[in-house]
């Protein structure tokens, strides 16, 4: 709730790369309307790519991981009864917090709102969801040799009810007045809620689940399409390193929200820019391996992986995917590191 309390010295005054990002997202967001007429089934099916990558890649952050691909995707199908294992139990709870954000009529926002995120999250384990942290729960490196440096100290947990209830009274009333940026405000919402940090774990997944939500509720639904959560894992060393720099001071009220911030918007930027390289690709002409060709050759990221291609190109089997990217291979415009589905490509001189 800090940023919150003075919101014209901490964001009155945007830095000029940061103008620049919103302008391209706010360009991306005037396209969303019409691909939703136009590409209907398209968008359908990057929906639920970007829900099974969101659940994934929230979750593999917090060292959350199903090796086995079958057994994965049966749980976040919600196919699986018999939960092995705390990694199992936690995939599947990220898939029931997100999935009611996603289809469940979740507003307001409120306190009652993130309890039942993290009741949801835990669900499945022997750990009582939906409570608040009762002990200090510092956050710490831990270091090869044993030790640990605190990386930030979060609110009290006395504190923390309070400074719920004002961090989203403040947020909620300054989406209403409409002054700054909303991205700006839902970027400072989730900088707040982490310093806060109010469950004893689960604290990134809750808040990057809810990012999704807030960012949709202000009218940027490209997470929907587009996962947030898999961006974010793809940079986590920069989403740590901009946290760590805004927490610095947070207490006093004497923190520099920018370095979170500029990483936050780039984030959002690039989600848009994904959104529209895949939109573009799917409405190219010619044959499946033409797409693909395409993609990869004027859309794609520098470094992919099949499984970006597949996102982009839904319908487009395995089997002309690697049969394209040999093509290119063969022709020096992409090369391999590493063989099968975990095989990541880079274009060259690209």
């Amino acid at each position: 709730m800090r940023s919150f309390i003075d919101l014209d010295r901490f964001i009155g005054s945007v830095p000029f790369d940061v103008v620049a990002s919103l302008r391209a997202v706010d360009t991306g967001r005037g396209s969303e309307a019409l691909f939703r007429d136009k590409l209907p089934a398209l968008l359908t099916s990057l929906a639920e790519r970007a829900r099974v990558a969101s659940i994934e890649a929230s979750s593999a952050i917090e060292g959350v991981v199903v090796a086995d691909r079958a057994r994965a995707d049966a749980i976040l199908g919600g196919e699986v009864t018999g939960l092995r294992d705390r990694s199992e139990q936690e995939l599947a709870g990220y898939r029931e917090a997100l999935d009611y954000l996603y289809q469940e009529p979740w507003r307001p926002l409120n306190i009652g709102l993130l309890l039942h995120l993290h009741r949801l999250l835990f669900r499945y384990t022997d750990m009582p969801g939906g409570v608040l942290k009762t002990t200090e729960n510092l956050v710490v490196d831990r270091h090869a040799d044993g030790s640990t440096t605190t990386r930030f100290t979060p609110v009290a947990p006395t504190e923390t009810p309070a400074y719920l209830e004002e961090l989203i009274a403040r947020y909620r009333g300054a989406i209403d007045a409409d002054r700054h940026h909303p991205i700006l405000l839902v970027g400072l919402f989730v900088l707040d809620l982490l310093t806060i940090h109010p469950f004893g774990d689960g604290n990134g997944r809750i808040t990057r689940a809810l990012t999704n939500a807030l960012l949709q509720d202000a009218g940027y639904d490209v997470t929907r399409y587009v996962s947030l959560e898999d961006r974010i894992a793809r940079s986590a060393d920069a989403y740590y390193a901009g946290l760590l720099a805004s927490t610095r001071g947070w207490h006093t009220g004497d923190h520099d929200p920018w370095p979170w911030l500029r990483y936050f918007v780039i984030v959002v930027r690039d989600s848009y820019e994904q959104f529209a390289a895949i939109t573009a690709a799917n409405r190219s002409t010619g044959s499946k391996q033409d797409r693909v060709r395409d993609y990869v050759t004027n859309h794609a990221a520098p470094t992919f992986r099949m499984a970006d291609i597949r996102a982009a190109l839904p319908g487009v089997s395995d089997q002309t995917i690697r049969l394209a990217l040999d093509q290119l291979r063969v022709a020096g415009i992409v090369q391999s590191d590493g063989a099968g589905r975990s095989a990541t490509w880079t274009r060259i001189g690209g």
